[in-house]
């Protein structure tokens, strides 16, 4: 029998979760932006590397930061100055949240109504401008292989799903107008012809 829909895209969560947290490690970085950082899951991972001084969350959905408040009061209640969490778009601009060296976006954009993306792009590389980015988002081209008819999105609150030239169209689009430069890589088992489920731009600040 093969695993379900949602056990394969739960399977999948845990393994983006550990990939991105590598990078983290790997770059060295002290504090930390999760821009869109849902009820916590990898902000707890994040807490338990001695490596991260200080993280910040950031998420819209004010049921999602009331669950992240829930599930890290320890953090927040013993060691407040290594933890903030914020309810607030990530389209608007917050001073508290520019020059960090690295953030994340993990399967956030798709979440952002497409009227808002250009706001939120200017938000976030223009003005909280960190010095490295990572960002995935679903592979559209992945979901007939999860059983999805044509058209259907992995999660009805998704406001869109890109095919990988899509994606890397309008990434390389966001690197070229502020000054970053963009490579990509895919997260999860891949498939010859639809490439891997997760696909991910890892942004560095030019100067």
């Amino acid at each position: 029998m093969f695993p379900s829909q949602d056990t394969q895209i739960s399977d999948l969560h845990e393994v983006r979760h550990q990939h991105i947290l590598k990078l983290v490690q790997q770059s060295g970085a002290k504090q930390l932006l999760d821009l869109g950082c849902g009820s916590g899951n990898f902000l707890w991972q994040l807490l338990n590397e001695t490596q991260i001084e200080q993280v910040i969350g950031v998420e819209q959905s004010s049921l999602s930061i009331l669950q992240a408040r829930e599930k890290l009061a320890v953090y927040l209640q013993q060691t407040p100055s290594r933890l903030s969490l914020i309810n607030a778009s990530y389209a608007e601009p917050h001073p508290e949240l520019c020059g960090f060296p690295l953030a994340v976006m993990i399967e956030t954009i798709e979440h952002i109504e497409p009227r808002l993306l250009s706001k939120v792009e200017q938000n976030v590389f223009a003005v909280m401008r960190p010095k490295q980015i990572i960002l995935t988002t679903p592979n559209y081209e992945y979901n007939s292989l999860y059983g999805l008819y044509p058209g259907q999105f992995r999660d009805p609150d998704h406001q869109f799903e890109w095919t990988r030239q899509k994606f890397q169209q309008w990434a390389r689009g966001v690197a070229a107008r502020h000054h970053y430069q963009v490579r990509f890589a895919g997260i999860g088992e891949a498939d010859p012809q639809l490439g891997s489920p997760t696909q991910m731009a890892i942004f560095n600040r030019a100067y």
